[in-house]
């Protein structure tokens, strides 16, 4: 670490994976943990995170796959030697993350079996943050979305899944640039806080190369009158997938 940055330990999973995140700035929450269960990987192949923060997503799709590989890009530097602790205090030897930029990846085109991400979630208009890492995490500028959804499906392989966790707004732009990227058999995966509210939150999937009809799953419910919904436990804490 940088010698400054402070560091808590919590756990993913219901504690199956150790994880350090940094005690300020932007903080994990749910969404790595639904990202990853929605990826349909298998061992041997390549899955690649962009905006991989301390690694959540690549943890909890490594505690699931076995033998998977794991590659993060992360543009704040503290963070990317976070995450690549994280994946050693694991047992993770296949993963690994770089320093690099969303909309610049440092990889030739179709290297990836699947790729991942959770970009920023509000727009360049919004109230700035504070602090400088979180602010990083949270506010886009204008055609961000589309600029890292183009080099995403550049590096992805053809019949390689893209899988985005986003909010619900944002489906109409990502939707365009997916086809602009040559992806097809577009699924909408919605996230609904309760039962009967509207999704604020949805993960979004297709393939490169991909002819199949686009498609809404059934989603998932999160929250009930006693907390997480059994279906969101099996996800959150047991480590299951989500509609596959």
């Amino acid at each position: 670490m940088d010698g400054v940055a402070a560091v808590t330990v919590g756990g993913l999973l219901g504690n199956r994976v150790i994880y350090k995140q940094l005690r300020d700035g932007h903080r994990t929450g749910f969404e790595p943990v639904l990202l990853a269960a929605s990826l349909k990987a298998r061992a041997g192949e390549i899955v690649l995170e962009v905006g991989t923060g301390a690694g959540a997503a690549l943890l909890c799709l490594g505690a699931r796959v076995p033998e998977v590989r794991g590659i993060g890009v992360e543009r704040d530097p503290a963070l990317v030697t976070l995450a690549n602790e994280n994946f050693n205090i694991n047992g993770l030897k296949n993963f690994s993350t770089v320093e690099g930029d969303a909309i610049a990846l440092p990889f030739a085109a179709q290297s990836f079996d699947h790729v991942l991400a959770n970009p920023p979630w509000f727009g360049a208009d919004s109230t700035a943050s504070p602090d400088a890492r979180r602010d990083l995490a949270h506010r886009a500028a204008p055609e961000l979305l589309a600029g890292w959804i183009a080099e995403l499906t550049r590096v992805v392989k053809p019949k390689g899944c893209v899988n985005l966790i986003l909010p619900a707004a944002s489906f109409a732009q990502a939707a365009p640039a997916l086809r602009a990227g040559k992806c097809g058999g577009i699924t909408l995966l919605p996230l609904w806080p309760r039962a009967g509210v509207a999704a604020k939150i949805v993960i979004i999937m297709a393939r490169k190369a991909s002819r199949a009809e686009d498609s809404v799953l059934p989603g998932l419910v999160l929250h009930d009158a006693n907390g997480l919904t059994r279906e969101a436990q099996v996800i959150l804490r047991d480590g299951g997938v989500l509609n596959q």
